[in-house]
């Protein structure tokens, strides 16, 4: 008799080592064969944190790149980031980055493949093509083109769903569901499960605010303590990748 194979997909941990925390535990109690790591595990307030949790896992650790893993790396190569956002997040991690992490992340691809589903962080062809519930059919089938798997497991745009031949894992760290928590997948032989974690808040804001990162208050506010619309954030992500008017 055929053993299931049960896959965690984690991405967009976004350096919040609390709610990391969490699923891990959650996995310990279903139990996975494997994990796969599906971009922006750092560009947050504790990327060194969450690089080593998920470093010293009894599973096999699967690490796919994301944009913030590039922009880190952009940053340690000399590169100057702007000062927004994504460029501050990237000087963050660079900095907690030592010259092990900065080899191991360089080495990471942009997708890769496990039982028969391919995985990565924005698209298969690129890291940062935005793919959301709204996106229009035609535009999800060719970022999807040429693809032999029967199953694309991304993330990028930290919101869950599933459609067709392609499943967004959600945000461990910052998500945009429109309500807390951290947010992840199982695939049980190939079929997706959409998973969500409950931790701590408070003690999670706390932890995350003694960091003193840039930008943690808008992580909180925006993403955990009072998260903002999902279909606002959804319209917003259209809007940015051209396919929709000024939301």
């Amino acid at each position: 008799m055929a053993t299931e194979v049960r896959i965690a997909v984690l991405a967009d941990v976004h350096g919040n080592a609390p709610a990391l925390r969490a699923v891990l535990g959650e996995i310990d109690e279903t139990g996975a064969d494997a994990i796969v790591v599906a971009g922006d595990v750092v560009g947050g307030p504790q990327p060194r944190d969450v690089l080593e949790l998920l470093a010293a896992r009894p599973e096999p650790v699967r690490w796919i790149a994301g944009n913030a893993e590039h922009e880190a790396l952009a940053v340690l190569a000399g590169r100057a980031l702007g000062d927004d956002p994504p460029g501050r997040a990237a000087r963050w991690s660079a900095a907690a980055l030592d010259a092990g992490w900065e080899a191991a992340i360089a080495s990471w691809p942009i997708r890769d493949t496990l039982d028969g589903v391919l995985f990565c962080h924005g698209s298969p062809r690129r890291v940062d093509e935005v793919l959301t519930r709204a996106t229009p059919d035609d535009v999800l089938r060719d970022a999807l083109a040429g693809v032999g798997e029967s199953l694309v497991v991304g993330g990028h745009t930290h919101q869950q769903f599933t459609r067709g031949a392609y499943a967004n894992a959600g945000s461990v760290g910052r998500p945009y569901e429109g309500r807390p928590g951290a947010f992840w997948l199982l695939l049980e032989d190939g079929v997706p499960e959409l998973r969500e974690t409950a931790y701590d808040l408070e003690a999670a804001a706390a932890e995350l605010r003694a960091t003193g990162a840039p930008d943690v208050e808008e992580l909180l506010s925006e993403s955990l303590l009072d998260p903002v619309d999902a279909a606002e954030v959804t319209a917003v992500f259209e809007f940015t990748a051209g396919r929709a008017p000024v939301p």
